[in-house]
């Protein structure tokens, strides 16, 4: 894989914006703080400031995902789609989705792993879905149909590019609430979702991958000019604070039990209102915090930016971590109180950097070594 291109769209050095990558890295360590303390005690079981703030801040983490994919692709892929080498970039990007979809039914097993083989079946099969790992089942399918789009992106009108998120939007809710999907509910819920399965819908989170097109538009424009980037974060401050304040609205005195809910994934699937509003307005508010503080930010935050340089591996250290080490092996699962369930996601997350650092460190030197075997340069 060329410099350039990487794991979910993420652009590499040469043509990286280490803010993306901070974002990225973010949204995975949220999310690796959810999984981490949820993987090892039910939610009901959380002391209250666990459940709020704790628990409800990474609800952030879903929604900054769905953009920030959306952004990488509008840095690393859409410029080039009209480079005479478009057809092996997108096919690398199509061959990148496999490699997800691999690994999401890798992991499916992992989530799994203590369950019956019929549940296991089932999810591989998706006549079920998996939770935790369930995302990355968003990243292969839409790694399989987005790459086919972007030309058409590139080449349609500003406007139209800017109005697309509504009508996908309002498409995705005509098709929730009026077509039938066959009568095969997981359908329903690979497409626009279903209240019954823990899954992501291409469409109905497709406006978030969309909004990430167009930030991530804008962003390649203006990174380099810091009068700009503030300019551009400013924006997006402003967008994610109306929300959160349309949200404080709509709950009025009742904050806190909405909060709760949340964390309890009221309104995630399919996506509701009060849930998008906080989910997506959080996610902007740290996405305009990355953007503003820029590459010299993402260096104060390396162990940050370097679990989101390769969010993939992400997914498989600490998927495989929670359910075969700390639940599996050392039985931890509902024998540890919510603050060691919470140190050790913490330390989860320091884990999977360091161990992606040093995997990036040893491909690289195995990079170099063919390099210089091929050359036929003398290895001193």
């Amino acid at each position: 894989m060329s410099p350039a291109e990487s794991a979910d769209g993420q652009p590499l050095r040469g043509g990286r914006i280490d803010s993306i990558d901070l974002a990225r890295g973010l949204a995975v360590c949220l999310m690796i703080v959810a999984h981490g303390t949820n993987g090892l005690m039910p939610y009901g079981d959380f002391p209250d400031w666990g459940q709020v703030p704790v628990h409800a801040l990474t609800k952030f983490s879903s929604s900054l995902f769905f953009i920030v994919f959306g952004m990488a692709l509008a840095v690393a892929f859409v410029p080039k789609t009209t480079a005479p080498d478009w057809p092996r970039r997108r096919n690398r990007l199509l061959w990148r989705g496999l490699v997800v979809l691999f690994w999401y039914k890798v992991l499916t097993v992992v989530e799994l792993w203590d369950r019956s083989r019929e549940e296991i079946a089932d999810a591989l099969l998706y006549r079920d879905f998996p939770s935790f790992v369930e995302i990355l089942g968003f990243y292969a399918i839409a790694l399989l149909w987005i790459p086919w789009l972007l030309p058409l992106w590139a080449k349609a009108p500003a406007w139209l590019r800017w109005l697309s998120p509504l009508p996908v939007l309002w498409l995705s809710w005509w098709l929730l609430n009026n077509a039938g999907f066959g009568g095969v509910p997981q359908r329903q819920a690979i497409f626009v979702e279903h209240p019954d399965y823990y899954t992501w819908g291409q469409l109905s989170r497709l406006p978030l991958v969309l909004a990430g097109l167009l930030i991530g538009g804008l962003l390649l424009r203006c990174h380099a000019r810091a009068s700009r980037r503030l300019l551009l974060a400013s924006g997006i401050a402003l967008v994610a604070l109306s929300l959160l304040a349309w949200f404080q609205l709509r709950v009025g005195d009742g904050l806190s039990d909405a909060l709760v809910a949340i964390g309890r994934n009221d309104g995630k699937h399919p996506p509701g209102l009060l849930f998008s509003l906080f989910s997506v307005g959080g996610a902007l508010g740290l996405l305009a915090v990355c953007i503003a503080g820029g590459n010299l930010l993402a260096r104060v935050l390396r162990p940050v930016a370097i679990v989101g340089s390769d969010a993939l591996m992400a997914f498989i250290v600490h998927i495989s971590v929670i359910f075969l080490l700390l639940r599996h092996t050392l039985g931890l699962y509902q024998a540890v109180p919510y603050e060691r369930a919470l140190w050790l996601s913490l330390a989860l997350v320091a884990f999977t950097a360091l161990w992606i650092r040093l995997w990036q460190a040893a491909a690289r030197a195995w990079r170099n070594s063919r390099r210089e075997a091929a050359a036929g340069t003398p290895r001193g």
